[in-house]
């Protein structure tokens, strides 16, 4: 197979149907493409159309240690409607109790910085490793679900890896017509009012009115509702942020 495609060929990628791209990636990288979900509404569109195209699609999920019961079912539903076993990426567990033991269990309510220090721990990094042996991935990213993601292209190339978002120029409108039209299995907690879902004890349902993301880490004020697998923080919270993950690096050689 061909290397990563070089920016001229990015952009005639840009123009496909969400279903052209993921057709064309599965040819593209075969086993060396992978679905990273948790199970949401674009995700679970993604697995469909995938699993349209190809019997053989990998479906990736962070099995953070906090997931909700809800979610480990999606696990077991996925397996039963498409035939995919769910790869499940798990933190370095020496990583997670140096932080555990350095920060306590429920860090993430005390500051932004210490939120994204256990993002870091429990998704970021566990996804960094499992990458390595991919050449492409694929995530429900789309244009209009918050600031930060306004400028999502569907094809980008993140440091000689290739990151596809198929729905990026999808409204959540499609999204939800596509999972009426196709029958696309919905996580439970949709139904309890939850809009956009993470760690169990990060995200919660919405009210009326309120912002898609604003279930997520909604303690915060004025911070970027990401986690940083999609976002890096900048500046003075970056700096400290690695000042905490080398402090959590150190205390796991130890």
């Amino acid at each position: 197979m061909s290397a990563v495609p070089q920016s001229r060929q990015l952009e005639r990628l840009e123009p496909l149907s969400a279903e052209e791209l993921l057709k064309w990636a599965l040819a593209e990288f075969g086993n060396s493409l992978a679905i990273a979900t948790a199970f949401q509404a674009e995700g679970m569109v993604i697995v469909d159309l995938a699993a349209r195209n190809s019997p053989h699609v990998r479906v990736l999920t962070l099995d953070t240690g906090r997931l909700p019961e809800e979610t480990f079912r999606m696990i077991e539903t996925v397996r039963e409607r498409y035939g995919v076993v769910v790869e499940t990426v798990a933190p370095d567990t020496a990583e997670v109790e140096a932080m555990v033991a350095l920060h306590g269990p429920n860090l993430f309510y005390r500051e932004v910085t210490l939120r994204n220090l256990c993002c870091q721990i429990r998704k970021v990094r566990p996804l960094e490793r499992r990458l390595r042996g991919l050449r492409a991935w694929v995530t429900g990213l789309r244009r209009d679900q918050n600031e930060s993601r306004a400028d999502v292209r569907k094809v980008e190339d993140v440091e000689g890896k290739l990151k596809l978002n198929p729905l990026a120029d999808w409204t959540s409108g499609q999204v939800s017509d596509y999972i009426r039209q196709h029958d696309v299995p919905v996580h439970p907690l949709y139904a309890e009012g939850y809009r956009s879902i993470g760690c169990a004890p990060c995200t919660r349902a919405v009210q009326a009115g309120e912002d898609a993301r604003a279930g997520r880490w909604w303690w915060e004020q004025d911070a970027a509702k990401e986690c940083g697998i999609h976002f890096s923080p900048e500046g003075k919270a970056e700096r400290k942020l690695d000042v905490l993950l080398s402090e959590i690096l150190e205390a796991k050689r130890a």
